[in-house]
């Protein structure tokens, strides 16, 4: 889940309410909500879609919150942008070595070229969309690594706002952001791809297809992780040599059809988001 901050590129806002959604899947009977069923695509029932759409009315409330006060200067890419951009290309490793190092365990050194920005923004994409950034102490840092210095404190307002201890509370995660006791709340993002719009001098503005895992493991749990699919619009700025984030959106999809994969248990998913570590994304 994430907050946006539209910076003059426009878009929806993805997981938060009236800008995007956060789809979770009930159990279909009591116990883990993960059990050893197949997924079923039909037959939500009235009380598990009544679930549904209150925690997305909550995620979208919070990103609405966060966007008041921007800029409002949405534009959508020129003619001149797009042939800046060139032509859409298949995200693939180039050899180029993406960072010259890390802060609190984000990317930074990234150069400034077009795969210097691709590869910022989809490690920022990361960290945006991540569980850590509903903990204040670990959002602040994440705020100070990835923004734009002259757009910390406003970003660090917005959120501290937006992730209130009241809102926390409607997710079921206390004032600190962490679950109950037994239970895990995971938010990790995938990038999928990268696309540049546009290119031009100090700014570059970029677009991130990303997957994911969102919700609370545990066996009691109402919502259970579950998978989805948004595009990241990251506005950067080039500062303090290095590529930096002025503003962000989401919107949904494209979504690919939904696999007939066999669901793990709940300890089991909790576990697999702890022993497997994330990456660090390079163009």
């Amino acid at each position: 889940m994430s907050l946006s901050d539209d910076g003059g590129y426009g878009g929806d806002s993805h997981r938060g309410p009236e800008t995007g959604q956060t789809r979770t899947r009930l159990p279909d009977s009591d116990g883990d909500g993960y059990g050893t069923a197949r997924r079923s695509r039909t037959g939500l029932s009235s009380r598990n879609l009544i679930t549904i759409v209150g925690v997305i009315v909550l995620l979208l409330a919070a990103i609405a919150f966060a966007n008041r006060g921007g800029s409002g200067n949405s534009e959508s890419p020129s003619d001149d942008s797009a042939k800046d951009a060139g032509a859409a290309r298949p995200t693939a490793p180039t050899g180029t070595k993406p960072v010259t190092g890390k802060n609190d365990g984000i990317a930074k050194g990234f150069p400034k070229t077009q795969q210097g920005a691709e590869s910022a923004a989809a490690n920022y994409a990361v960290a945006l969309v991540s569980a850590d950034i509903l903990k204040s102490d670990a959002r602040h840092s994440i705020v100070r690594q990835a923004f734009a210095p002259a757009k910390v404190g406003e970003m660090q307002s917005k959120l501290d706002a937006a992730y209130s201890s009241d809102f926390l509370k409607k997710l079921g995660l206390d004032a600190h952001g962490n679950a109950a006791q037994g239970m895990t709340y995971i938010s990790r993002t995938v990038p999928v791809g990268t696309k540049l719009v546009k290119l031009a001098g100090d700014t570059a503005n970029l677009e991130v297809w990303c997957t994911g895992l969102f919700g609370t493991a545990g066996a009691n749990s109402t919502t259970p992780v579950t998978t989805d699919w948004f595009t990241m619009r990251l506005q950067l700025k080039w500062a303090a040599g290095d590529w930096k984030v002025e503003g962000f959106s989401q919107q949904d999809g494209p979504a690919p059809v939904n696999g007939d994969n066999k669901t793990s248990g709940a300890d089991q998913i909790a576990q697999a988001v702890k022993q497997y570590g994330g990456f660090t994304y390079a163009r």
